[in-house]
């Protein structure tokens, strides 16, 4: 295996990921390689953490509920607050950020109720209040990492989250296992359908279904940047007159340099702001720049705003819907 090799499997496989019950055979085709050298690379990758996991991204609130939380915690007590947090196994990304907000995290669960049970047992938990920024409407939330410099983005249209449908019990037992990610195994789906009690064409038709319907936002490889290099990163918050705020929304997610955009609620008077953008690079300066120069290019200067870059990360793993 060579960095050529690697890199092709970590770029070009985030989405369009072969649904067929020996998708790594599939993969090595296209690569020009043997089988046994996709499962070994998938497999070095994941010890080394550049990945997280080859599987389901699913959608924010499409299946069971999820919110962003943040909290306002003494520096001097972040740490143990932060490990609290993390014990709660519906929290999968956990970020010190710099704000007084310090700590920030997203938590999901099986149902809305399960997810309120879930805020207060962790504010009790933790010893400090939370503020939820439930997810509104969504710009761009692909989740996919570009690392050629070509996003190649299409444009953008505003979707306002709905309640999630709910799913029967053999559809719960898929997503409990997917969750996980996809077994680096010749034949992953066979896998998965002997542990759930179903056959393979029907959990390859269920995965299927579940994208073209937007339930699972793409499916495949899941980098984690840091890894590969990606330490500036912030997250730009913007207080946008709530008539303009879809216009913007969608201008902003058409950039290249914006991996996510959506929309939140306010919260008076502790949060102003409505409009979340994430922004990825290498360098502090070189994300500095990209954000001055897309609030001129946008008519955002005289916009209430301010950015917190990430400094700690806590937790990072797949949401846990069951």
């Amino acid at each position: 295996m060579n960095n050529t090799f690697e890199f092709r499997l970590l770029n070009e496989f985030q989405r369009d990921f072969p649904l067929c019950p020996a998708p790594f055979a599939e993969l090595a085709a296209r690569l020009g390689v043997a089988e046994k050298a996709v499962l070994g690379a998938l497999e070095k990758l994941r010890r080394e953490g550049k990945i997280s996991r080859v599987g389901a991204v699913f959608a924010p609130k499409r299946i069971g509920a999820s919110t962003l939380a943040a909290m306002v915690v003494p520096p001097e007590r972040l740490e143990a607050v932060a490990a609290a947090v993390n014990r709660f196994p519906e929290v999968n990304h956990n970020y010190e950020r710099e704000h007084r907000y310090n700590l920030w995290f997203v938590v999901t669960a099986g149902s809305e109720e399960r997810l309120q049970a879930s805020l207060a047992a962790i504010v009790q938990a933790a010893g400090y209040p939370l503020l939820a920024l439930p997810l509104l409407e969504e710009f761009h939330i692909d989740l996919g990492f570009p690392l050629d410099g070509q996003p190649g983005k299409q444009v953008a249209a505003a979707h306002r989250v709905a309640p999630a449908a709910p799913i029967d019990e053999a559809e719960r037992r898929l997503v409990s296992v997917l969750q996980e990610g996809l077994p680096l195994f010749i034949r992953p789906f066979a896998l998965i359908a002997e542990r759930i009690g179903a056959s393979e064409s029907e959990v390859l038709g269920r995965i299927g279904r579940w994208l073209e319907e937007g339930a699972i936002k793409r499916f495949g490889v899941v980098v984690r940047h840091r890894e590969l290099g990606y330490r500036a990163n912030a997250m730009v918050v913007h207080d946008i007159a709530d008539e303009r705020v879809g216009d913007v929304g969608r201008a902003l997610a058409e950039e290249p340099a914006v991996t996510l955009c959506y929309r939140r609620p306010r919260v008076l008077t502790e949060w102003p702001y409505n409009l979340f953008c994430m922004i990825h690079g290498r360098e502090r300066a070189e994300v500095e720049a990209t954000i001055a120069d897309l609030r001129r290019r946008h008519g955002l200067e005289d916009c209430p705003h301010d950015v917190l870059f990430s400094l700690t990360r806590y937790k990072q793993q797949g949401a846990h819907y069951a």
